[in-house]
This record gives C-alpha cells, sequence and structure tokens, in this order.
C-alpha cells in the first residue's frame, strides 16, 4: 500500500520537475548563449548584461506576488500559465537579431518562471505529504540541477546549429510541451482555506526564525553558486586550462549538486540529523569548497573545490526547502516559497557582487576567501539557532 501510494505521488509530481528543469534551462541556456554570441550579432557588453539581467530582475520583482496568487487560486492554473506563457513570450526570441525583442523575450521568461516556479515548488511540497518532504525536494532540486548542467551545453549545440532563434524555439516547444503534461497528470490542488492575516502577522511570519533561517541559508547556497559558476572558471584560464577545461568546471559543480540532492534528500526524512545540523553542515562544506578554490593550487585543485561545493549545495537545497515546507500551514506554502526563491535570487546578485568588489580591491582569490567567511558566518548562525528534529518516516 505504501509502495502504491509512492508510486501515485511521484506520477503526479513528475511534471514538475520538469518545469524545475524549464526554469533553469531557460536561465542558464540563453545566459550562456547570449554572453558566447551576443557581441557577434552587434550586442555591446553593456546590452549583453542588461538583457542577462532582465530575467533575474523580472523574477526578484514577482516571485512572491505569484507565490501569494498560488494560494488565492490554486497552484495548477498558475503552473500551466506560467510554462504557456513562457512558451509564448519565448517565441520573441526567434527575432534575436533586434534587441527589443531580445529584452522581451528574455523579460517575458523571467516573468513566466516568477509564477510557475514558486507554485511549483509549494505543489512539491503539498504532494508530498508530511515527512517526505526531504526526498521529493531532493528530486526536485536535482532536476533543477540538471537544467543549469545541461543548459550550456545544449545551448551550444543549438545555437551552432540555427543560432539563438533555434535556441529559443526549443525553450518555447519544451515549456509548451511540459504545460500539457502539467495540465494532464497534475491533481487540482485546490487552494485551501485562509485565516485573515493583519499587517502585523505577516512582518511575523517574515521575522520568524522557520523561514528567515532556511532562507538564510537557500540564499547563501546560492550566492556561492552564482559566485563559482563565474569565478571558478575565470581561475581556471588564468591558471592555464583551456576553454572546455575552465567551463566543465561549472558542469562538475552542478552535476555533483544533481547527484548528490536525491540521497539527501531521502537521509534528511529518515530524522538521523536535525534541519539545523543538517542545513549548517551544508553550509561548512560549501565555506570549505570556497576557501579550496581561493588556494591557489592549479586547475585540479578547482575541479575538487567545485565538487566539494556541489555537495553543499547539494546538502542545503533539500534540507532548506524541506523545513519550510515542513513549518508553513499549507494554505500559504506558495507565499512562502516565493519569498524564500526571493531571497535565493537576491543571493545569486550578492555572491559575484562580493567577491568582485573585494577583487577589484585585492585579488580574486581573496574574494572568494571573503565569499567563504560570509558562508561560515552564516553556518554558525544556523548553528546556533534553536534545533527541531526532522520527522522520521518508516522505509
Amino acid at each position: 500500500m505504501t509502495e502504491t501510494r509512492e508510486s501515485v505521488a511521484v506520477a503526479a509530481v513528475a511534471p514538475l520537475y520538469a518545469a524545475g528543469f524549464v526554469t533553469a534551462f531557460g536561465a542558464f541556456s540563453v545566459a550562456a548563449g547570449l554572453g558566447a554570441t551576443g557581441e557577434s550579432i552587434g550586442l555591446s557588453l553593456l546590452r549583453i548584461g542588461v538583457l542577462l539581467a532582465l530575467y533575474d530582475v523580472a523574477e526578484v520583482l514577482l516571485k512572491p506576488l505569484f507565490g501569494s496568487l498560488s494560494d488565492r487560486i490554486g497552484a495548477k492554473p498558475v503552473i500551466v500559465g506560467g510554462l504557456i506563457a513562457f512558451a509564448g513570450l519565448s517565441l520573441f526570441g526567434l527575432g534575436a537579431d533586434d534587441t527589443v525583442m531580445l529584452a522581451i523575450a528574455r523579460l517575458g521568461q523571467g516573468a513566466a518562471a516568477a509564477a510557475f516556479s514558486p507554485a511549483s515548488s509549494a505543489s512539491v511540497a503539498r504532494l508530498a505529504g508530511a515527512g517526505r518532504t526531504g526526498r521529493y525536494f531532493g528530486r526536485y532540486g536535482s532536476w533543477k540541477s540538471l537544467g543549469y548542467t545541461l543548459g550550456p551545453l545544449l545551448a551550444a549545440v543549438l545555437i551552432a546549429a540555427g543560432g539563438l532563434p533555434l535556441l529559443f524555439g526549443v525553450l518555447a516547444a519544451t515549456s509548451a510541451a511540459t504545460a500539457v503534461w502539467v495540465a494532464v497528470a497534475l491533481p487540482a490542488l485546490p487552494p485551501l482555506p485562509r485565516p485573515r492575516y493583519t499587517v502585523v502577522d505577516l512582518l511575523r511570519q517574515t521575522v520568524d526564525r522557520r523561514f528567515v533561517v532556511p532562507t538564510l541559508a537557500l540564499a547563501a547556497s546560492t550566492a556561492v553558486l552564482g559566485a563559482s559558476v563565474g569565478f571558478l572558471p575565470a581561475l581556471a584560464a588564468g591558471d592555464g586550462a583551456d576553454l572546455i577545461g575552465a567551463v566543465a568546471i561549472a558542469s562538475v559543480l552542478a552535476l555533483t549538486s544533481t547527484l548528490a540532492q536525491p540521497w539527501v534528500g531521502s537521509f534528511r526524512d529518515r530524522g538521523r540529523v536535525s534541519d539545523r545540523a543538517g542545513t549548517a553542515i551544508g553550509l561548512v562544506v560549501l565555506a570549505s569548497g570556497v576557501a579550496l578554490a581561493a588556494v591557489p593550487w592549479g586547475p585540479a585543485a578547482l575541479f575538487a573545490a567545485a565538487i566539494v561545493i556541489g555537495m553543499g549545495i547539494g546538502v542545503v537545497t533539500p534540507y532548506g526547502f524541506a523545513s519550510l515546507a515542513d513549518s508553513t500551514p499549507p494554505e500559504r506554502l506558495g507565499r512562502t516559497m516565493g519569498s524564500a526563491e526571493l531571497g535565493r535570487e537576491l543571493g545569486d546578485s550578492a555572491g559575484p557582487l562580493l567577491v568582485g568588489a573585494v577583487a577589484t580591491l585585492t585579488t580574486l582569490t581573496a574574494g572568494l576567501a571573503a565569499l567563504a567567511i560570509a558562508t561560515a558566518a552564516v553556518a554558525a548562525g544556523v548553528a546556533a539557532t534553536p534545533a527541531k528534529k526532522a520527522p522520521a518516516v518508516p522505509e
């Protein structure tokens, strides 16, 4: 009976894994494609930077709003609508020789991802049920990491075959197919009755340690991810690695996270390590990986650092999201996940900014050392909070 319930849940949640893949694939493939080909199609470095930022700006502004909307009207219409919008707005990228068309496509993709991403996270939590959130968020995060891993690689193949228009066309088709899958396979998950909240209630929920601690940990993990993907290849190139070897470091990091998250999520659900301890351990691993990268030991050490960082992200992500899901009333999961993902987006921006600012004044290795210290400080803060043991579930 347990195996039957598990298989039903997996069948229902599988299209949500695909939605997670779409948002990661869309973000990283276009970013890599614009970075590699932007100047060849007449874009200045400033315009490339603006186009890259539009996706993240839309997500930062809209994720909490769409998360709250999914609580009010149900997650499924928000997910399906977001995926359809992602597909339709990606078609503007078929006119990739026009900067305005590219800007509309990129901003639209970010806005659409802001709709279906937090709604998908909330749906994963509701479908998983009590005591199983770790393994389901581990799988969900694994598919997102797979999108991060394959995005740049697929972008290179597609752009070589048909330029940026082919990449945007594939993104549109992938999103449309996922929308159909969600519409067919995902249960309705109607909105739950919501108590009336005052402004004081909302503020209290926002500063509640059960929200703040995992969100801060998730933000720290994406800060490390964003900085590592950008600066570890730069360090490798400076140490004499060729282009393929330098770029491969980012892929090794993402692949390690992809493989680790399902295992870590299942381990978390066994309740042998509290959420506080598990999250703190993951952050310590992250800080250790960044510290390893900061030591000038050559490209081989950078690959080792990428593996350690990938493991740290693979621990923090399922622990963080599962902790949020288990401590949030089901009727406001969308808002909580949207706000948490906002924290992740801010971390994704803060990490590279911290490293870049310190590196400008000193060296890149000093910038990475500063990031390692900041991550270790977050780990210490998490470790200092009262522990709440994760619920044990019989296998």
